[in-house]
């Protein structure tokens, strides 16, 4: 993938890496003739074109392969380690030149599986996105072609990145809450195939977006500390915005671990009360016929001086009757069925 460039104006304007060096080197030039002196028409009019044409601030997405080209033309140092493979969570780290941070974005349709791994370097001027998915670049999109202005500032256009993959979280955080839902009916009428194994799916999802918002909240707050000064105190108030935003999403998030656990505490107690019922069952059917094995062992024994050795037939299936009703009569004066 090419280097993409986006200046930061009044709204985001795509250009060429070209463009990009031509705008820098003229505007370096024009610095230079101001610096060196000249008669004072010249000079002035030098320094009105300077400041018509300031530097603005510019936003580089970039693959892995161009990762330090797109570094270098951004003017950002970063000597460590790039690779996105090893990205397992969202961070955000202050450097001495840069700021750093990671992005591991779990799919909404698919938040078990393979996740969006990309990195972001920030300076005082510009911001370089490393992405291999093509991610970046579609909430770009995304914010180019919404309704509200982002702004020309490093610290709006992280908020509105953020926020546009954050969009749709709330929206999928419901769906999980009507899924429980129809759980938690399907349980009370007793309809009870594989509740355990989607019980467990969706515990397992909502772990990982519990520990997705997490970082992001962390993120946010790390960001809004400002730790090297590389942000406008009067925008910090944007980072705030994402770090609450995150948290409002786990707090979310926590509630429907709380309400899946509810639901699968009461599945565990029907299933529960289900076993209890059938030991109750074979309790009564080993009562019955405990006795009655009883009487069929003595009397065939066939010992030569049994009194019933004759015509004793009849009257073992009399008592056998009569012990019955008698077990049965006394299950019932207890409650036991």
């Amino acid at each position: 993938m090419a280097i993409s460039v986006f200046t930061l104006k009044n709204s985001i304007v795509q250009s060429s890496v070209e463009e990009y060096v031509a705008y820098r080197d003229e505007l370096k030039e024009q610095k230079r003739l101001l610096k060196q002196g000249t008669d004072p028409e010249q000079a002035l009019s030098q320094k009105q074109s300077v400041k018509q044409k300031k530097e603005n601030r510019t936003v580089f997405v970039t693959s892995i392969d161009t990762a330090a080209e797109a570094l270098r033309l951004a003017g950002i140092s970063y000597e460590g380690r790039l690779d996105l493979k090893d990205i397992e969570f969202c961070k955000a780290e202050a450097l001495q030149e840069c700021i750093m941070g990671n992005l591991h974005i779990p799919k909404l349709n698919d938040v078990l599986g393979e996740k969006i791994k990309m990195s972001f370097f920030v300076n005082r001027k510009n911001i370089v996105l490393v992405d291999d998915s093509g991610f970046a670049l579609k909430i770009i999109r995304r914010i180019i072609s919404s309704r509200t202005k982002p702004g020309q500032s490093r610290e709006k256009f992280l908020y509105n990145f953020f926020a546009r993959f954050m969009d749709k979280d709330l929206e999928n955080l419901g769906r999980y809450s009507r899924r429980i839902m129809r759980i938690e009916e399907e349980v009370a009428k007793d309809d009870l195939d594989e509740v355990t194994e989607t019980i467990a799916q969706i515990r397992k999802e909502l772990l990982v977006l519990r520990e997705y918002y997490d970082e992001l909240r962390d993120l946010g707050k790390q960001l809004e500390e400002n730790e090297n000064q590389f942000f406008s105190g009067k925008n910090l108030v944007y980072f705030g915005i994402v770090s609450d935003r995150a948290d409002r999403l786990m707090g979310r998030t926590m509630y429907l671990l709380d309400y899946v656990a509810q639901v699968r505490e009461t599945y565990q107690g029907i299933v529960a009360e289900q076993q209890n019922d059938n030991m109750r069952f074979l309790t009564v059917i080993s009562t019955i016929f405990y006795p009655l094995t009883l009487i069929t062992g003595w009397y065939g024994m066939n010992f030569k001086n049994m009194p019933e050795l004759a015509n004793g037939y009849p009257f073992v299936i009399g008592l056998s009757i009569v012990v019955v009703i008698i077990i049965i009569g006394i299950c019932k004066k207890r409650k036991i069925f």
